[in-house]
């Protein structure tokens, strides 16, 4: 049976993904890390925007591809030092993707496109990129939020929260207020949006 570009590509991205040394726990079943973020990433982008194009697709599972690779510590624990590490991270996972688009057939131009949207270029200008914002935005609120909730004070949440619905498209609001939150971080969603 013959498989397609695109379903090797998947596979291959999988097992990069499924190497990850840190593991999460999700109803009662442990994950590689970004294996998992990979998975959700990939089912809320089918959900939310089913005829999305295989570059958007693809771009939604290797979002984060072998994100352990670059530590954060190994960058000046500062806002500085933050923002390099996440336009590094860019970088390498593009080009991490671009290789196995590339052993699996792919043409340069959507190798490129890929890239482009990996690296989020023209946030809010093209919509493909802002689709996968939207998408990376989802994915937080509703698998990620409440860890960040335990970690941070009440201040510094409502700032994030604010930051992430800048980010996102009139659609992507409306597809947020449908996630069901805990009733407290509901609060903290309302309160941090003035609804």
């Amino acid at each position: 049976m013959t498989t397609t570009p695109f379903q090797n590509a998947s596979i291959w991205i999988d097992a990069e993904n499924a190497q990850d040394p840190n593991h999460e726990i999700y109803q009662s079943v442990t994950y590689p890390k970004e294996l998992l973020y990979s998975n959700r990433m990939y089912e809320k982008l089918m959900d939310f925007y089913p005829n999305a194009s295989e570059a958007v697709q693809i771009a939604s599972k290797a979002q984060h591809i072998c994100r352990w690779k670059i530590a954060r510590e190994s960058y000046p624990m500062d806002r500085v030092g933050y923002l390099k590490w996440r336009e590094d991270l860019k970088k390498f996972h593009a080009q991490t993707t671009a290789i196995i688009l590339e052993k699996a057939g792919y043409t340069d131009e959507f190798i490129t496109r890929v890239s482009f949207l990996i690296e989020k270029k023209l946030l809010k200008k093209d919509t493909e990129t802002q689709l996968l914002e939207d998408v990376i935005c989802l994915v937080f609120l509703e698998y990620y939020l409440d860890p960040f909730v335990q970690k941070h004070y009440r201040e510094k949440m409502k700032n994030i929260i604010l930051k992430t619905w800048n980010k996102m498209s009139e659609t992507g609001h409306q597809q947020a207020l449908k996630i069901n939150y805990s009733t407290i971080n509901l609060e903290l969603i309302k309160e941090a949006l003035g609804l």
